[in-house]
């Protein structure tokens, strides 16, 4: 009989026993998307280093446009045409100058009129057709970074527009967390390679190759062991190897109560077992041990239990390996069949989202535990809490995105 946990519990478990691990690597710019930031990078000079216009049109003092109109507009002698890369002659009393858009603004406007709003006049003057307040179609020296503004804190995972970020810095090298290593182990004599054809009762491993590619698209560098037989001693051995060589060590199979189901006796062997059991539908059977510093994570050998499993606490787990600052993505939709509760335990249902009536609709995945396809048709899934009598057909739900 399994002493389960309830999620939040094991997340509370996960947070009190784990850290971070590893060091820091120095990488080239073209090199950290998608990496943990190491600490906190800070602007070290202005972008923009001047004052430009936002607009193509023509740099002025606000001023001179007040009171203007179409029929009564300001006229304004065209004192030079700034090309982009070179700086700008100030600009004098009742004067403009022609700027593009990102060109420097000479010293003396404060404003830019859109091109739209003006009229050329002759090769001399212009007349500016609406006013301009100060400061408008500017971007100021600074308004993107400034020194020692915080660009990107220690935790964040990279993406392309932190990068263009430090690109325009001038940041060629970023400190980035080095990647756990994850040692995937799948168990099950039923369990067959991928590149042969099953025999009654047989299936092909699944699980190390979801595991690992879930753990690699996470951040993390994968060492998959393979298929293990369910004997205790073969397993025992390559846990072992699993355990010295990497930073954390999944498990999948014989993690429920059978007869074989040694991964629970094996994981304790090397140090406390947090908790074997979750509250939840599909992935009750869960284990968690600690080698040390290091998590072991016995999953279920059904993939779709699995990979809810990964999703739910692997994830987490990772996150708190790599030093990673957590997020979430999760809509609102509105569910199209009702679901039912799960006799005290969370349930997770993966559902599918669709857009009728200006709103977002949730159609549950009906899939049972052992099956993984049925996933592919979902683009996220919701939970029913172990206290709840379920959703009705209508209720607004909140639906988390893989």
């Amino acid at each position: 009989m399994l002493n389960v946990k309830t999620p939040e519990e094991v997340f509370g478990i996960i947070r009190d026993n784990f850290h971070a691990v590893g060091g820091t690597e120095l990488l080239p710019l073209e090199k950290v998307n998608g990496r943990i930031l190491a600490e906190d990078v800070r602007g070290t000079e202005y972008v923009p280093g001047f004052d430009r216009s936002s607009v193509d049109g023509y740099a002025l003092r606000a001023r001179d446009s007040f009171g203007c109109s179409e029929s009564i507009p300001a006229i304004l002698r065209l004192e030079s045409s700034i090309e982009m890369g070179l700086s700008a002659a100030p600009l004098a009393e009742g004067c403009c100058a022609y700027v593009p858009t990102g060109g420097m603004i000479p010293e003396g406007s404060d404003c830019v009129a859109m091109v739209e709003h003006t009229e050329r006049f002759s090769e001399g003057e212009v007349a500016v057709l609406k006013p301009v307040s100060p400061g408008e179609n500017l971007v100021y020296k600074g308004d993107d970074c400034r020194p020692g503004q915080i660009i990107a804190a220690c935790g964040t995972s990279l993406k392309p527009q932190h990068i263009g970020s430090f690109a325009s810095l001038g940041i060629a090298r970023v400190p980035v967390r080095s990647k756990p290593v994850v040692g995937v182990i799948s168990t099950g004599d039923e369990l067959i390679a991928i590149s042969e054809t099953p025999s009654e009762g047989q299936v092909r491993d699944v699980n190390s190759y979801l595991l690992s590619s879930f753990c690699e698209a996470n951040g993390c560098s994968v060492i998959s062991y393979g298929i293990v037989r369910d004997e205790e001693a073969a397993i025992g051995g390559i846990l072992g190897r699993a355990v010295s060589e990497c930073d954390m060590v999944l498990v999948s199979g014989g993690s429920s109560v059978g007869q074989k189901d040694a991964t629970a006796r094996l994981i304790e062997s090397y140090g406390p077992l947090l908790f074997h059991g979750i509250a939840m539908k599909p992935g009750k059977p869960t284990i968690l041990g600690r080698a040390g510093e290091k998590p072991l994570v016995g999953l279920p050998g059904h993939p779709g239990a699995s990979f809810f499993v990964a999703t739910l606490f692997i994830k987490p787990l990772i996150d708190i390996l790599l030093g990673a600052v957590p997020k979430e993505y999760v809509l609102t939709a509105v569910l199209d069949e009702a679901v039912p509760a799960n006799q005290g335990r969370a349930a997770y249902e993966g559902v599918r989202l669709r857009e009728s009536g200006g709103k977002l609709h949730a159609m549950p995945v009906r899939a049972k535990s052992g099956l993984v396809t049925s996933l592919t048709r979902s683009d996220g899934y919701i939970c029913v809490p172990r206290d709840t009598e379920g959703f009705a057909r209508g209720s607004e739900i909140p639906v988390y995105i893989f």
